[in-house]
């Protein structure tokens, strides 16, 4: 699922290496990222002083789950990790506990992003190894190119639909341009308008 985090709390338990793979693919999201740990490495103290997350070092306790909206739990305790999850699943808050996929009640996929096209690969937390060796096929499938195409699709797309056009023809023209030979098109206008730059 693709959730949308500006702004919404978000609690991470364990701040260690595993931790601090979780916290770093967060931080994009724009989620408030409060991360509870005894101990954490270095990275992640770097994100708390650059006022990145708010980071405490301690113990985890139960009110530490007021109000937030997702929970990761990245620590080597069994028991710890056990004692959040069944506290989530009490309060109907999504939980992850790392490479514990029984634990989970969402994954965290590997994923291509090129601008705001995401593609998103799990396993369903089987084999973390084949989704990261599919996002790599997947990112040379695809390269950069498609940053700036999705971009350039989401505002023809709405300039289209505030058209007057009748919806057949609309319908029509938004599955043109969303067309392989459209992707060729553009890439080949882009590679002649930055040769010509690059000439003058």
């Amino acid at each position: 699922m693709f959730v949308k985090l500006d702004g919404r709390p978000v609690l991470v338990v364990g701040a260690g290496r595993v931790g601090e793979a979780k916290i770093r693919g967060l931080l994009p999201t724009g989620a408030r990222i409060r991360v509870v740990a005894q101990e954490a490495n270095e990275a992640v103290r770097g994100w708390a002083n650059n006022s990145e997350i708010v980071l405490e070092e301690r113990g985890f306790v139960l009110s530490d789950l007021d109000n937030v909206v997702l929970v990761v739990v990245a620590t080597s305790s069994r028991d710890l990790n056990e004692l959040v999850f069944g506290e989530t699943q009490s309060r109907r808050i999504p939980c992850n506990v790392v490479d514990v996929p029984e634990q989970c009640d969402f994954y965290y996929p590997a994923v291509v992003q090129r601008g705001d096209l995401q593609i998103a690969i799990s396993t369903s937390g089987q084999s973390p190894s084949l989704a990261q060796k599919l996002r790599q096929q997947l990112e040379r499938q695809f390269g950069p190119g498609y940053a700036l195409w999705v971009a350039e699709l989401g505002e023809t797309r709405r300039k289209i639909l505030a058209s007057n056009l009748d919806p057949e023809r609309k319908q029509f023209l938004l599955q043109s341009l969303a067309s392989v030979e459209a992707f060729e098109a553009m890439l080949a206008a882009d590679s002649k308008t930055n040769g010509r730059s690059a000439a003058i």
